[in-house]
Order: C-alpha cells, then structure tokens, then sequence
C-alpha cells in the first residue's frame, strides 16, 4: 500500500513494471479516464435486462471515486478477464435466443459481447469492487459494428476487459469510438463518453 508522496516513486516504476509482465502492455502505456458527458439513453439490450432484473438497475451508488489500482486487485481483474473469456463460448443473441439484443448472464455457457461483460461485471463486485467503478460501456469498432466491453475505472486510468482480446488494455489502446457507459451513481442509468476524450491514437473517425 501506498504511504507516502515520497514513498511511492519506487513502488509506482515497480507497478508499471508489474503492468508489463502481467498484461503484456508496456509499462508506458499507463491509462487516463474516459472524460463523460451527461445522461443519455439506454441501450435497448440494457433497458430490457433492466426490466427483467429490476433490483440490480435501481441501485443508488456512493461513488467513493475509483478503485485503488494495488497489484493485487490487477492480478484479480486480470484472472477475471482471462477466466470469462476463456469459460463462456461465443454464441450470437440471433443463434442463442432467435432474436438481437438480449443481454443475459452467461449461466448456460453461452453468450455474446454484452453478456461477457456483465459476467466479469458480478465475478469482480463479488470480490468487493465496487459497482461505480464497473462500467458497461458501448463502443464502436473500426468496421462500424457496435460492441460491449466493461470498463474499470482506476486511480490510474480506465481499463478495458473485452471478450475480443485477452489483455486488460487502457481504454486508449483499443481502437475502438467510445460511445456511452453507465454512470457511476446509478446502475440503471447511462453518460456520454465526450469526443474531447477521445484518444489521439488508434482512434477511429
């Protein structure tokens, strides 16, 4: 744990370094925060798990700020990311459940991209992050097709866990357009990610 100012340059080199060995990105490579905007609509997908699962879109979160990113909660969302992507078999919604945009805990071992992140989503609130700094977020990617990821928000940046990638990336190396993402006050409701935050590289027009 950090104690001190002048205690933690050390500790901070020895965390990029950590960073480096266990997600494979370099060390340079320390994240920012997404920059968001105001309320804005709910994916449908969402809207419909809301309504099929009311108490888990109702909670009012105290948002303490983001979580403490200590080595150990890395190595957890790390596992958490590794483990989800590797245990539940990418299935369509259209193939799954004979029609689009259904959002749904992967308990049979089935699901697509939202349902990976709402999987890592409860395995990492369950090991005592909070909601606030778990985020569902929409994205596009380069080929246009729209797509859902889990944002964690951290004391050093936002990071991206992705059923498409097996590394825990910062949310500027992916290339994807950030759209939206629920808030971190209300499971229920979602912000805008602003363009001004967009990332200058590896950024998609």
């Amino acid at each position: 744990m950090f104690r001190s100012k002048a205690s933690r340059r050390p500790q901070v080199l020895a965390f990029g370094l950590m960073m480096m060995v266990v997600s494979g990105a370099p060390a340079a490579e320390r994240s920012s925060a997404m920059l968001t905007g105001g309320l804005t609509s709910q994916p449908i997908g969402h809207y419909e798990f809301c309504k099929a699962n009311p108490a888990e879109c109702s909670i009012k979160l105290r948002d303490p700020g983001p979580l403490h990113l200590t080595e150990a909660a890395w190595k957890e969302i790390d596992s958490v990311n590794t483990l989800v992507n590797t245990s539940v078999k990418a299935m369509s919604d259209l193939d799954h459940y004979g029609k689009d945009e259904v959002w749904a805990y992967p308990d049979d071992g089935y699901g697509d991209c939202e349902d990976y992140a709402l999987e890592k989503r409860r395995k990492l609130s369950q090991e005592g992050i909070s909601l606030s700094d778990l985020l569902i977020t929409v994205v596009r990617k380069p080929d246009g097709e729209g797509h859902a990821v889990l944002t964690v928000r951290t004391d050093q940046g936002d990071y991206i866990l992705d059923n498409l990638s097996e590394t825990v990336k910062p949310w500027e190396a992916t290339g994807y357009r950030y759209l939206k993402r629920q808030s971190t006050n209300h499971t229920g409701r979602w912000v805008s990610i602003r363009e001004d935050s967009a990332p200058l590289v590896g950024s998609v027009q």
